[in-house]
């Protein structure tokens, strides 16, 4: 299974986030992550979908939206308008996942779902072989620069399990040592926003990774 980096523009200058989205395209990012929260279903506000379509202009890497929202729903239409690829809703924030995920289907988006630490991974389950993507939640979502949360690699291990084909995907505390646990797991898709940023460059914490990917 193809191994990806999906570096997040969340530790990244907001006044200028052209330069460094563009600078991850050039050194060879996958996708672009966008962490996208509501101020309810975590406590932080970041940015709406202008955000995303402001940037699409960059390249043709491949967006994805992650919506720490309530009601994650009410939101698809607009990033899915701003050229977001994946959209991701989490699974504590609805009680008709299935019906969520139809709806990105419906929009030729690829569908994704998210889950936080101390959630299980039998919530999935039953969706598993409907979406393209889970995303297990390494940290407790909301901010950036958390320490990784080991427990974690074990549902990582239990959804590879039972969907030897779906992308896995992890975002919390991944540097080069975590994400070689990840990936020993079964993981495939990897977040990185802090550790990226505090290397010399974006492109050197980017290498860095791919390094770790081998």
């Amino acid at each position: 299974m193809r191994l990806e980096l999906a570096p997040s523009i969340l530790s990244c200058d907001f006044s200028n986030l052209a330069a460094p989205v563009a600078e991850m395209i050039a050194g060879g990012a996958d996708r672009i992550h966008f962490d996208v929260m509501d101020g309810q279903f975590v406590p932080p506000i970041t940015f709406g979908a202008k955000t995303v379509a402001d940037l699409r202009s960059l390249g043709d890497v491949h967006f994805e939206a992650h919506l720490m929202t309530r009601t994650p729903e009410a939101h698809f239409d607009a990033f899915a308008d701003a050229g977001s690829q994946t959209i991701l809703f989490h699974i504590e924030a609805t009680d008709h996942a299935h019906r969520l995920i139809q709806s990105l289907n419906a929009k030729n988006i690829r569908a994704g779902v998210a889950l936080n630490p101390a959630t299980p991974f039998e919530a999935v389950r039953d969706v598993l072989d409907l979406v393209d993507q889970v995303l297990v939640m390494t940290v407790n979502p909301g901010w950036g620069g958390q320490a990784f949360i080991p427990r974690c690699l074990k549902k990582i291990e239990q959804i590879r399990k039972v969907a030897p084909g779906v992308d896995i995907e992890v975002d919390g505390g991944i540097d080069a040592s975590t994400l070689s646990d990840c990936r020993i797991a079964g993981a495939n898709v990897f977040v990185a926003g802090n550790y990226v940023v505090k290397q010399p460059s974006l492109a050197e914490g980017l290498a860095k990774l791919r390094a770790a990917c081998a």
